[in-house]
């Protein structure tokens, strides 16, 4: 495996996928008043050389199947995603001399798409919509389509692959145990293929069996919520249960709505010098509430999985809320927003 664990880490690296990892964790101090009782932390996989978490998964899939002997010299990696695995597996064939091929679909922004072109990534695009208003599943076939017909061709198919939690199993929950130990309350996880939360739980569960592992979803998204609607976001939400979610390691979990994750994004970089992306609000939302419901004192870590610059075009433009139906919630009025959300069965 590429990357390091922390106790061996040393400022040089042998190439770009040695880097992946080495984050800092920021304390939460303005964003809202439960900070100044609890101690809150963003775990920044936002400072990852590509921008963020999932420059992981790419890194230890690509491994194992370099191993495996499933991915060859002058191979084609082929995957369905809206952004960023995309972008992590573009950076990691880039590194290694691989075609990358990304399936993408409405929407994928523009910011996303000119960064898989800049390393040099191909775009296969698809439009057929489901009942939730998702272009993931026809993603998903395009993929599968043409990993049977290229040569040469693997799809790690980050939804549905078992071996997909293991970034988090080997590396993400390590680093935290080596940054906390075992002062550490709650970890709240943004769900998509629901790699991060079972590799995380695979690790601190058997450790930290006191540790609450808290699952956040988007509103719209059927993760959560057997009710499907259509939504903007990215990097959380699916328009189907993700097989590779341990729904049972799960004690507590989130929907949020669209609008309060997005203006926690504006008040993280106004109040506390951190843009971040759009599901990183959702993210925070609920881990603020979540706070305020527990103990003065407590920690609370939350992770981070992306950088905010990919999405100026988008929730960081005030036209484009505008035009989507978003009003900003004012830095003040946070609290009383925060306090408005409600904890969900995570298994209904």
């Amino acid at each position: 495996m590429n990357l390091i664990l922390p106790q061996q880490r040393s400022r040089i690296r042998e190439d770009i996928t040695e880097a992946v990892g080495d984050v800092p964790i920021v304390r939460l101090r303005r964003v809202a008043s439960v900070c100044a009782s609890s101690r809150c932390y963003l775990k920044l996989e936002s400072c990852n050389p590509g921008g963020s978490i999932k420059e992981k998964n790419a890194t230890v899939l690509v491994n194992q199947a370099e191993e495996a002997g499933l991915l060859r010299p002058g191979g084609t990696i082929i995957e369905s995603s809206s952004g960023n695995f995309g972008v992590g597996l573009a950076i990691v064939g880039a590194a290694r001399g691989y075609r990358v091929i990304i399936v993408v679909d409405a929407k994928t922004t523009q910011a996303f798409r000119r960064m898989l072109k800049a390393y040099g990534a191909e775009l296969a695009e698809v439009s057929e919509v489901d009942a939730a208003g998702s272009m993931q599943k026809a993603r998903i076939a395009l993929a599968t389509r043409l990993t049977e017909t290229i040569p040469g061709g693997w799809y790690p198919c980050q939804h549905y692959n078992p071996k997909n939690p293991d970034a988090h199993a080997l590396f993400t929950a390590r680093e935290i145990e080596d940054a906390f130990g075992e002062d550490l309350d709650a970890l709240v996880v943004g769900i998509s293929t629901g790699g991060q939360m079972s590799g995380l739980a695979r690790y601190l569960k058997p450790r930290y069996p006191k540790l609450q592992l808290v699952g956040v979803d988007v509103q719209g998204s059927v993760i959560f919520d057997p009710a499907p609607a259509p939504y903007k976001m990215t990097g959380i939400g699916l328009s189907f249960r993700p097989p590779n979610l341990d729904y049972d390691a799960i004690d507590k979990a989130y929907v949020v709505p669209e609008n309060l994750a997005y203006s926690m994004c504006h008040a993280l970089a106004q109040r506390e010098g951190l843009l971040l992306g759009s599901s990183t609000g959702a993210i925070v939302a609920a881990g603020l509430h979540l706070a305020q419901h527990m103990p003065p004192g407590s920690r609370i870590a939350m992770i981070n999985p992306d950088r905010g610059d990919r999405y100026l075009e988008t929730i960081y433009d005030l036209d484009w809320l505008k035009d989507n139906g978003f009003t900003l919630i004012p830095a003040e009025h946070m609290d009383v927003a925060i306090e408005q959300l409600c904890i969900c069965d995570p298994v209904r």
